[in-house]
C-alpha cells in the first residue's frame, strides 16, 4: 500500500500515515498538497493523507480548495498529537540562533514561544520537516528549525528545546482521500459541501434540516465562490453516514435549498483520548 503525504521524510504527516494504516505502509512524499492529488488520481498512490484542521492554528483552507477541485472521496481522518522542538546543527547552542524556519502552521503553533526569542527573525517555509533538512544543507548554527523529534533523528540535527507549541493540546486533525469511496462502519461522520442562493434566512433553513433531525453538525468553514464576490462554499462534517436514513432525508431535505451540493463521504470516525 502507498500512501501520499506533503512534506520531507520525518513531516507530521508521515507520522499521522503510520500511525493511521500501520508501520508497514510505503510512504510517498510530496513537495505540494497539490500533488497528494495528482498521485491519488492517478493511481500512482493507493490514498493521500492532508491536514485539514489544527485545534491550535485553525484550517488548512488550501485542502478545502482541493477537495472541491478534485473528484477524490474521503475515506478516514486521523488525529494526530503534534508535538514542536527547537532543532539546530549538532554544534548550535539557543545562543547562536538569530532565525527560525518552519511551515507557517508550525510556526503559528508556537507564536508565544518564538515571542519569547529577542532578536531572532522568523521565516516561513514548505514543510517542517523540510525545515530541517534545509538547516542541515546551509550549515549555518544560527539558523534553527520547528519540526519533529523524528526529523531531529533523521538529519542528525540537535534538539534545543522541547515541547514548544502554545498549548500541550496542539492536534491536528488529517483525511484520508481515495479514488473509490470507503466503508463508513457503524460510527462514522459525513463531510459534505454546497452553496446557496444569497437570501435572507438561506443558511439557516439549510442548518435546520439537520437541527430538526438531531444531527450533530462537527464542522462548519465556508471558503469564498471564486468569480461570485461575497458568496460562498459551505464545508459540513456531521455525525452519521449517508447510509443511514435518518441522514440520507436530512441530504434530500438540503437540495431543496442548496444550488450545488456534493458529498466527498462517509469514513469511519477517529475517536482521539
Amino acid at each position: 500500500m502507498r500512501v501520499a503525504f506533503q512534506g520531507e521524510p520525518g513531516a507530521y504527516s508521515e507520522a499521522a500515515v503510520t500511525e493511521h494504516f500501520g508501520a508497514e505502509v510505503t510512504t510517498v512524499p510530496c513537495e505540494a498538497f497539490d500533488d497528494i492529488f495528482a498521485a491519488v488520481t492517478t493511481g500512482v498512490c493507493d490514498y493521500g493523507m492532508i491536514p485539514i484542521e489544527n485545534s491550535l492554528a485553525g484550517s488548512i483552507h488550501r485542502n478545502y480548495d482541493l477537495l472541491l477541485k478534485n473528484n477524490l472521496s474521503i475515506v478516514g481522518e486521523h488525529f494526530l498529537y503534534v508535538n514542536h522542538y527547537l532543532i539546530g546543527m549538532p554544534d548550535a547552542n539557543m545562543s547562536d540562533i538569530r532565525r527560525v524556519i518552519s511551515h507557517p502552521q508550525a510556526l503559528a503553533q508556537c507564536e508565544g514561544y518564538l515571542h519569547t526569542l529577542t532578536g531572532v527573525k522568523i521565516e516561513s517555509v514548505y514543510d517542517t520537516a523540510g525545515s530541517v533538512k534545509m538547516v542541515r544543507q546551509m550549515g549555518d548554527k544560527s539558523v534553527a528549525a520547528i519540526a519533529s523529534r523524528l526529523a531531529a533523528g533523521i538529519y542528525e540535527m540537535k534538539i534545543l528545546a522541547e515541547m514548544i507549541q502554545d498549548n500541550p493540546e496542539n492536534l491536528t486533525r488529517f483525511l484520508v482521500i481515495s479514488l473509490r469511496p470507503g466503508e463508513p462502519g457503524s460510527d462514522a461522520k459525513t463531510s459534505i459541501v454546497f452553496s446557496l442562493i444569497n437570501t435572507p434566512g438561506s443558511l439557516f433553513k439549510a442548518m435546520s434540516v439537520f437541527a430538526l433531525r438531531d444531527i450533530d453538525l462537527t464542522k462548519i468553514e465556508s471558503r469564498p465562490l471564486v468569480g461570485k464576490p461575497f458568496e460562498y462554499f459551505f464545508y459540513i462534517d456531521f455525525a452519521g453516514s449517508i447510509l443511514d436514513p435518518v441522514a440520507a432525508k436530512a441530504l434530500s431535505h438540503l437540495e431543496e435549498y442548496a444550488i450545488f451540493m456534493r458529498v466527498f463521504g462517509s469514513y469511519p470516525r477517529h475517536r482521539y483520548s
